[in-house]
């Protein structure tokens, strides 16, 4: 998503890359036709997105191509321990040109004796099931280009990227060794849900009918949804300027969200006063992503793969429900679902939450946009699997989609490492127990740096 791309490098969350080896740097070439997608161009592998030539960290070795359409990049260090690491992106919107960039943990993998390898897949959109296709052929090529098979595998992968290792995982459950995900989409279309969701709360409480589309939309409705959106936002609010009513919206999206939690309240304020994403950039961010709209699995899905037809919606722990909640319930747009996640690598693929081998997951707790329900979800699916075991997931206080630092990002891959070559199970957060999520100290213990924009410091 070049949304999820921009907002990344915006907060500045990409660990620098080490200073390359002396060499004469690479001379960008112009994108190139796809050779498998009709109207596809695929950047040069030899330069990142902005221009700048990728070259080598100093003693490793390089190999990057273009191979049925897909760009891809392969670094092994000179010291190498016979391990590789694969990265998956995230989101780039639906553009026409894919590209392929570095992991932040570039450096990091290569100190500890890693070899990496990420592709650019051959298509952009909410295309999972080609992310999983172009990533898992990695391994074949790592092979073919460097003469030396990897005696084991990891998979790791940001935001969409979650989506993509948590399917590759089980799709091809003798492959790898241990996964990472970070800021995953860990419940599959239980995100497009909570979209739904935070959009038909706003506009059950501001009395304002809206429609809910089918995709692809055509740019007469979006139009339209501007103008109901510019209902909305005057009796709502935004950033700082959030109404009563805006707050108590802000209630229903948190326990959509995940529940009561620390800084929930400067998240709201965060993500409300940021722009929505492309085609919808003059409304609020979670206006922006309302199923159908931003066009995320248009052309992908073959219907609609949300619905709030039995949710309940409640803006406190209480399980018993309020006057105001029992007539929002009432009032609040009921949308069902057309296509349904699949159980294959078309469509959206479908989370079970069945891994077999380690998976230390990530995430901060102020993400509105692939929120910690993500990992609640999983947590609960890999529980019901009998595979809650392998499954440790770490809060991070921080405001930012996929806002982690070098060194928090490090220590996990350390310690799901370790886990693999001791089988001792790392510490992770009680992301299920409530009580402990909506704690004073929920996600301490994995925040190794204070944002001073998410609230309170941890104690140190």
């Amino acid at each position: 998503m070049r949304s999820v791309a921009s907002l990344i490098l915006a907060a500045g969350l990409l660990a620098a890359v080490p200073s390359p080896a002396a060499a004469d740097p690479p001379v960008c070439g112009p994108p190139v036709a796809s050779t498998t997608q009709p109207g596809y161009t695929v950047a040069d592998p030899d330069c990142d997105v902005n221009g700048t030539p990728f070259v080598p960290v100093a003693g490793s070795s390089v190999w990057t191509g273009i191979d049925d359409g897909a760009a891809y990049r392969i670094e092994r260090p000179a010291a190498w321990n016979g391990e590789l690491v694969l990265y998956a992106h995230g989101y780039r919107g639906l553009g026409t040109t894919v590209y392929v960039d570095s992991p932040s943990l570039r450096a990091h993998y290569l100190a500890r004796g890693f070899a990496w390898a990420a592709s650019s897949y051959q298509t952009n959109g909410y295309d999972v099931g080609q992310g999983v296709r172009d990533t898992y052929e990695l391994i074949r090529r790592f092979t073919e280009r460097t003469g030396q098979p990897a005696r084991a595998v990891y998979m790791t992968g940001a935001s969409m990227g979650g989506h993509v290792t948590a399917v590759a995982i089980e799709e091809h459950p003798q492959a790898f060794v241990a996964a990472m995900p970070v800021c995953g989409v860990l419940g599959d279309a239980e995100l497009f849900d909570y979209f739904l969701d935070a959009n038909v709360t706003a506009a059950a409480l501001t009395g304002t009918t809206i429609t809910f589309p089918q995709a692809p939309v055509d740019p007469s409705f979006q139009e339209v949804y501007r103008q109901q959106v510019a209902q909305q936002v005057p009796l709502l609010g935004q950033g700082a300027g959030l109404t009563p009513l805006g707050r108590r919206w802000g209630d229903f999206v948190e326990q959509r969200s995940g529940g009561t939690r620390p800084g929930f309240d400067n998240a709201l304020a965060y993500w409300s006063a940021l722009p929505g994403i492309p085609p919808l950039t003059s409304v609020p961010f979670l206006f922006g992503v309302y199923p159908g709209l931003s066009g995320g699995t248009a052309g992908v899905a073959e219907g609609n793969i949300t619905s709030n037809r039995f949710t309940v919606y409640q803006g406190d722990d209480n399980p018993w429900l309020s006057r105001d909640e029992l007539r929002l319930n009432r009032d609040v747009l009921r949308v069902d679902r057309t296509d349904r996640p699949s159980r294959d690598l078309s469509g959206v693929p479908r989370v079970d939450g069945r891994p077999r081998v380690p998976v230390l997951s990530m995430h901060t707790i102020g993400d509105l946009f692939v929120p910690l329900s993500m990992e609640q979800e999983y947590a609960r699916r890999a529980n019901l699997q009998g595979r809650g075991k392998l499954f440790v997931s770490r809060a991070v206080r921080a405001l930012g989609h996929c806002e982690f630092t070098g060194p928090e990002l490090a220590q996990g891959f350390d310690d799901l490492v370790t886990w693999v070559r001791t089988g001792h199970r790392p510490a992770g957060d009680p992301i299920l127990d409530r009580r402990a999520v909506a704690g004073a100290q929920f996600g301490c213990r994995f925040t190794l740096t204070d944002r001073p924009a998410f609230g309170p410091a941890c104690p140190r």
